[in-house]
């Protein structure tokens, strides 16, 4: 009977190890892959010390480097909290910002608009001339230090309710041009004509062809293109004399392809039976206005940054094609690929992030904890 316990147990622990891999398979999985990074404090630009109606902090224009090496300017939107170089920061849509009841929630638009028309997001030519046309100068040109002053302190003003005190906006001694200066870009950027700027989507780019095979002396297609970037490359993996045209069997190259752009693999007739690929890749600016959180805001609590520059950023994407003889039987479509994601077209089923072996692991180690249980059953029949 022990040994009759024991097995029993022992099948019931399998059935309950495959219950449990089958409930926690998809979240070992998840994994947003958001942006990620840290604050480089010994490089960061320092502005001047400012006087607000809650506090005289030092405003400063952070230098961020992000895991994959690539770095960013960020200022902060959340004055209360230190701002800390050992912690992870990850990038969050604006909706996830920490507290719910701070001012960012509802002026980020108008936190972004700062950052499109502050520094160092616009050049301080740029913003000078913005300024000239208000009817306002500054003097002997604008500089960096004044220019980080008077965007941070605009961003505060919107992301945590706090006012520059516009009759001295420096708390130290310091030139009272450097003090209008100042305080004329902070109230340009405050001002009526601050109208707020949407969050922004990231480039994108996919191409999907719901035909993606065909015959020799035919068009294959149409690979219809959707970006939100601009296309600046076109590379093709196929046989000679196979080329990548638009539907009047003009060859295409990459200044041609548009977001809506139909494709097609154009075959000639006499070509033998194979199949190639063409892919495209497309960039665009992933813009101001990114925001990064603490990764463990609610256990280690660090300043909230916003990205205060834009950088180009790069996505590709592929399509592929196969085609017969003429009047030979057809073969399966060619899926087509997304950027970054599991093939799409050619009646290919989604890939959703589990494992497709898992089913059938979990359905083995079902009926096989099945039969330990009748061949126990009927062992004990006969006993």
């Amino acid at each position: 009977m022990q040994v009759r316990s024991a097995l029993v147990r022992g099948g019931i622990a399998v059935l309950a190890a495959a219950a449990a891999t089958m409930v926690g398979a998809p979240a070992a999985l998840a994994d947003d892959g958001a942006a990620r990074g840290r604050v480089i404090e010994a490089t960061s630009t320092t502005g001047y010390r400012v006087n607000l109606d809650h506090g005289d902090p030092y405003a400063k224009l952070f230098d961020f480097k992000l895991s994959d090496g690539k770095s960013l300017k960020l200022y902060c939107v959340q004055i209360s909290v230190h701002m800390r170089t050992d912690v992870d920061m990850v990038e969050r849509p604006w909706n996830k910002y920490p507290d719910a009841s701070s001012p960012f929630t509802k002026n980020s638009d108008k936190i972004n608009w700062v950052l499109h028309h502050g520094y160092p997001g616009v050049k301080l030519d740029a913003i000078e001339a913005a300024l000239g046309k208000q009817g306002v100068k500054v003097h002997d040109g604008l500089s960096p230090q004044e220019a980080i002053t008077a965007t941070q302190a605009a961003v505060w003003h919107f992301s945590d309710g706090v006012n520059l005190d516009l009759k001295k906006p420096l708390k130290e001694d310091n030139p009272a041009e450097a003090n209008a200066d100042v305080a004329a870009l902070y109230s340009y950027l405050v001002g009526d004509l601050n109208k707020g700027i949407g969050e922004q989507p990231k480039p994108t780019l996919n191409i999907a062809g719901p035909k993606a095979e065909g015959k020799a002396g035919t068009k294959i297609g149409p690979f219809e293109v959707a970006t939100s970037g601009d296309v600046t490359s076109l590379t093709t993996e196929l046989p000679e004399g196979v080329k990548v045209t638009d539907a009047d069997g003009k060859e295409l190259k990459a200044a041609d392809v548009k977001d809506g752009s139909k494709l097609f693999v154009d075959v000639p007739a006499g070509t033998k039976p194979g199949n190639g690929s063409f892919s495209l890749k497309a960039s665009g600016e992933l813009d101001t206005g990114r925001l990064f959180v603490a990764e463990n805001y609610a256990r280690q609590p660090a300043q909230s940054l916003i990205v205060a520059d834009s950088e180009k950023t790069q996505v590709t994407a592929k399509a592929a094609a196969s085609w017969t003889e003429a009047g030979a039987p057809a073969t399966s479509p060619a899926p087509t690929t997304p950027a970054g994601g599991a093939p799409s077209g050619g009646g290919e089923l989604a890939n959703t992030g589990v494992d497709a072996a898992v089913p059938f692991g979990i359905g083995g180690l079902l009926l096989g904890g099945g039969a330990l249980m009748l061949l126990l059953n009927r062992r004990r029949s006969r006993a």
